[in-house]
């Protein structure tokens, strides 16, 4: 079973306040790359895997999605969802994607935010999903970019100029990653670009397009925190097709 730090209260508390969460997609930079990346929603069966708070639930059901299956480890962010959704079409259930099981020819996308990178066997679940899939289906999702997530933290250095350096510390050796955020000894699980990548293809999918996300000026006008995630990219979003 996948690590379940969503429920550790410490955690909660702290995840909660993100302006991701506080102001849903909306606070979410990455978010206009990601819906460039999505196809046509209208009619569609969507699964929505690490819903969180079903953000992103919702708003596919308002472009017209037929269906929403929410799916989460975490029984604080289904218990928030669900309160947060009066819409019948969508249901939120209690899942662990190390082990998921999900029916044939049942969707026709599988969406994912910040989530895969907490899957110890990617290539079991990537299985799942294809098999789960509609032909011509689709899957859209966003990770921690393995540099990002290969990067010693704690050792982030300045340079002359003051600016950030990322030392990257093993990136070649794949497997776990325990960081502290918001709680101690979060675990994640690394995998190179071309491990990611390369899983999709074996797979049977089509990669139609990958974004190493990076603000644009006017988000760093705006935020000018965001400037730090000029020097290293910080996510991988991938969009794929049965």
């Amino acid at each position: 079973m996948a690590q379940n730090i969503y429920d550790n209260p410490a955690f909660f508390a702290g995840y909660s306040q993100l302006p991701r969460q506080v102001l849903g997609l909306d606070g979410a930079p990455e978010w206009p790359a990601i819906r460039a990346m999505l196809p046509d929603l209208r009619d569609k069966r969507v699964v929505d895997l690490g819903c969180g708070f079903g953000w992103a639930s919702r708003w596919m059901r308002e472009q017209g999605a037929a269906s929403v299956l929410g799916l989460d480890l975490s029984q604080n962010m289904i218990e928030r969802a669900r309160r947060d959704t009066p819409d019948p079409a969508i249901e939120y259930r209690i899942a662990d994607l190390d082990n998921l099981q999900l029916p044939p020819a049942a969707f026709d996308l599988a969406y994912s935010a910040l989530t895969f990178h907490y899957v110890e066997d990617f290539a079991r679940l990537i299985a799942t999903l294809v098999q789960s899939l509609a032909p011509g289906g689709h899957l859209v999702f966003t990770i921690e970019h393995p540099i990002y997530m290969a990067a010693a933290k704690p050792d982030w250095l300045r340079d002359a100029d003051g600016r950030l350096t990322w030392p990257v510390n093993g990136y070649s050796v794949e497997g776990e990653r325990r960081t502290d955020w918001f709680a101690k000894g979060v675990l994640k699980h690394h995998r190179t670009l071309a491990t990611t990548l390369n899983t999709l293809i074996e797979a049977g999918l089509r990669i139609d397009r990958i974004d190493e996300f990076a603000p644009t000026a006017a988000q760093i006008a705006a935020l000018p925190a965001l400037a730090e995630e000029l020097e290293r990219p910080m996510m991988l979003l991938v969009s794929a097709q049965r």
